[in-house]
């Protein structure tokens, strides 16, 4: 008989090509009725375009399970290493003062 913890196991492969990830520093998000819209963008300072560097689409649950995890690891996160600047924190990371880019929002 197997064992049921290797049963309920999932196999994720990270493929080479996706291992590197994007850096991007703005989220736009829209949903419809049955999806939610996620479009990861990276904007170069002094640019007046801006890419898009991965768009991800889910149903609404997985967008809430989604929003559950990211609550979860912001805490775990706070508790390892302080808390992260909200808006209008003096501390943490800042745009350098040269920065002619538009600011993103998330």
């Amino acid at each position: 008989m197997e064992n049921p913890t290797e049963e309920n196991q999932l196999n994720i492969e990270l493929p080479e090509e996706m291992a590197e990830g994007h850096y991007v520093n703005l989220a736009l998000i829209a949903h419809s009725p049955s999806e939610f819209v996620m479009d990861f963008i990276r904007i170069l300072p002094g640019l007046p375009k801006a890419k898009v560097k991965s768009r991800v689409v889910m149903t609404p649950d997985h967008a809430y399970r989604l929003m559950q995890a990211l609550q979860e690891n912001i805490l775990k996160y706070e508790e390892a290493f302080g808390p992260i600047m909200k808006e209008g924190n003096a501390s943490g990371f800042q745009f350098p003062m040269n920065y002619n880019g538009p600011i993103g929002e998330a």
